[in-house]
């Protein structure tokens, strides 16, 4: 019998279990990429509580298969790059890809065709106008394979046995969980299809489609891809894939080249939202997917992937509760493309366990106190750090740079940072007896004057609590 803390495992599932000796070490050793999982998992639920409040929003009808959706279903999940999921609400409950599968179709044709061939008859440029505008760039070519005339064209270049070369990348980046296939919605599809026939012909009168490409299959194929049925559970499996460079973090199984998941996310990051691409660009600044039965793939880059499921759509056809639970998730944590450049940013990081932003803040704090660096210090007080935080001994960047006599530093933080100067080490003394222990007479005498003035302070502090106020008195009057 083998035993770990408060459970067992016999011989026999100790064996079992053998195969997978890393990813135990990895769960052991708290080195999986979000090492605190159930308490970041605790933060996702309260994010989808606080979002499935919102009731703006409209349940697409323009297409009648979809207008069958309840706008009550809300369901998350995510999956990690190493494999750790979650899933919160109505994630079991399979619905159509519709846009969302344009990015996995574009991957798996550069997988297949190479970005050249792609680009030869797509471009890469946000097109700033609807999803289903009759409109081309300079070139003649669509702006991109986000929209609808660039998934169209998209569909045109995978040729040999396209549906079964599909549906098994689509399944394997799944990691062989759910993908169906809704006939009604292709056939709801095909009859509501106008606007896309009408961007068919035009396209084919402006020669967009490859030699030898036939435009009714071409979008005939289009409709059945957008017809893919997913849960939320399999959606994240996919987000998370594209999040790992093409390598389902299930199965372990190499799905798409590291080139074909590089230029997907980056037109996912520009191109991805409708009109709200640049909005989602700056305020979530993650790549991320929409379409019009309310899904979102959202890719946090070596992170994870999630997928969120509410049908009811703004006024550009992105799910409302979707898009409110992107801003929140990144408004809580550290996700944004752009959060960590160089100050201290006040959000929580899920990748680092508890402590771990207090330890390397602290580090930092006391080696620019003990350098003398007014600089760093100046730094670390505009990015909002707390400039009393203390170390193991309880001693303060004030303890540190007085015991040094860098008097700069000294000045600094009671001038400009109003630090106490009665903070107390595990020893009983306080930044003036360290000064006074190593002789830094000029310290002593500008530590001696801060106290001074901060005892003036509160004393004054204490009288203006209990003195009454001027008009209380005029009231008694």
């Amino acid at each position: 019998m083998v035993t770990f803390g408060a459970s067992a495992l016999c011989c026999f599932a100790f064996r079992c279990v053998g195969g997978n000796i890393v990813l135990l070490i990895q769960a052991f050793r708290k080195k999986f990429i979000i090492p605190e999982f159930d308490v970041f998992a605790q933060k996702i639920n309260e994010i989808y509580n606080t979002v499935q409040s919102q009731r703006d929003g409209k349940v697409a009808d323009y297409i009648p298969q979809l207008a069958k959706f309840s706008p009550e279903l809300w369901g998350v999940s995510l999956c990690t790059v190493d494999g750790q999921r979650h899933s919160v609400g109505d994630t079991k409950q399979p619905f159509c890809l519709q846009s969302c599968v344009k990015p996995l179709q574009y991957a798996i044709a550069v997988h297949e065709e190479g970005s050249e061939r792609v680009h030869r008859y797509v471009g890469m440029e946000p097109s700033g106008f609807k999803f289903n505008m009759l409109s081309l760039d300079d070139e003649d070519k669509p702006h991109n394979p986000m929209v609808n005339a660039g998934a169209i064209v998209i569909s045109s270049l995978i040729k040999v046995n396209r549906w079964t070369c599909v549906m098994e990348y689509v399944k394997k980046m799944a990691g062989q969980e759910y993908v169906g296939f809704s006939n009604a919605m292709f056939q709801s599809e095909k009859e509501t299809g106008d606007r896309n026939f009408a961007i068919g012909y035009y396209m084919k009168e402006k020669k967009c489609f490859p030699p030898g490409a036939d435009m009714i299959d071409a979008l005939d194929f289009y409709f059945q891809l957008c017809s893919i049925e997913v849960t939320c559970e399999s959606g994240s499996i996919m987000a998370a894939t594209l999040a790992n460079g093409g390598i389902c973090p299930i199965t372990g199984e190499l799905v798409l080249s590291a080139e074909a998941v590089r230029n997907t996310l980056s037109l996912m990051h520009s191109c991805g939202m409708y009109d709200f691409s640049g909005q989602m660009a700056f305020h979530v600044g993650l790549p991320a997917k929409s379409g019009v039965s309310g899904a979102i793939l959202l890719v946090i880059p070596n992170v994870m992937g999630v997928m969120c499921w509410s049908p009811p759509l703004d006024r550009v056809g992105n799910s409302v509760r979707g898009i409110h639970f992107c801003q929140e998730l990144v408004s809580l944590f550290n996700f944004h493309n752009y959060d960590n450049l160089r100050h201290f940013v006040q959000k929580r990081d899920p990748r680092r366990p508890d402590g771990d932003d207090r330890n390397k803040s602290v580090f930092n704090l006391m080696f620019a106190a003990y350098s003398g660096d007014v600089s760093a210090l100046r730094r670390f007080a505009l990015s909002s750090m707390d400039m009393d935080l203390k170390d193991y001994d309880s001693r303060t960047a004030l303890h540190i740079s007085a015991a040094e006599g860098h008097i700069d530093v000294v000045k600094f933080l009671t001038d400009t940072c109003k630090v106490d100067p009665f903070v107390e080490d595990r020893w009983g003394n306080l930044p003036v007896d360290d000064a006074m222990q190593f002789g830094h007479d000029e310290v002593v005498k500008v530590l001696k004057e801060y106290q001074q003035v901060c005892r003036q302070q509160e004393t004054q502090h204490t009288e203006a609590e209990h003195s009454p106020k001027l008009d209380t008195i005029e009231s008694m009057v």
